[in-house]
């Protein structure tokens, strides 16, 4: 092989393994549209119940650092939308639910409705303006808040 096929072959990786970077960047933290039908218990995951209006569902693991701010944002998008709660699961004392839920990477989050439906999944640390639109959605605009 030559220097110049090489220095193609080199370039070519280079640039396949940015723009798999810019799209994984691209896509984590943000929320998308859950298509099925699953529906969660609040038992399942140890709550006695889940918001009245939706829950912002958290898997962590104890030495997750995105899940700890994760966590603060979501509190804070919950706190400031009636009807909204914030329930946080910790896979290390519960490995059985990422099976049950396919969680692959800490923290993700479950949007579920009032009926405990999942709506939304985000994969990553929590963006709160993404939380929000996807609450909007769910929710309808007068009941979230900026």
């Amino acid at each position: 092989m030559n220097g110049f096929a090489a220095l193609g072959i080199l370039l070519g990786l280079v640039a396949v393994v940015t723009a798999a970077g810019l799209l994984w960047r691209a896509t984590t933290g943000r929320a998308r549209t859950v298509g099925g039908h699953d529906v969660v218990a609040p038992s399942e995951v140890g709550v006695d119940a889940f918001g009245g209006r939706a829950t912002l569902l958290q898997f962590s693991t104890e030495f997750c650092a995105p899940c700890r701010s994760t966590a603060r944002v979501l509190d804070g998008v919950a706190a400031g939308t009636d009807g909204v709660s914030h329930t946080e699961v910790d896979l290390t004392d519960r490995p059985e639910l990422a099976t049950r839920f396919g969680i692959l990477q800490t923290p993700t989050t479950l949007v579920l409705d009032a009926t405990g439906a999942v709506r939304a999944r985000i994969g990553g640390a929590a963006r709160a303006d993404d939380v929000r639109l996807t609450l909007h959605r769910i929710l309808g605009s007068d009941h979230v808040s900026a």
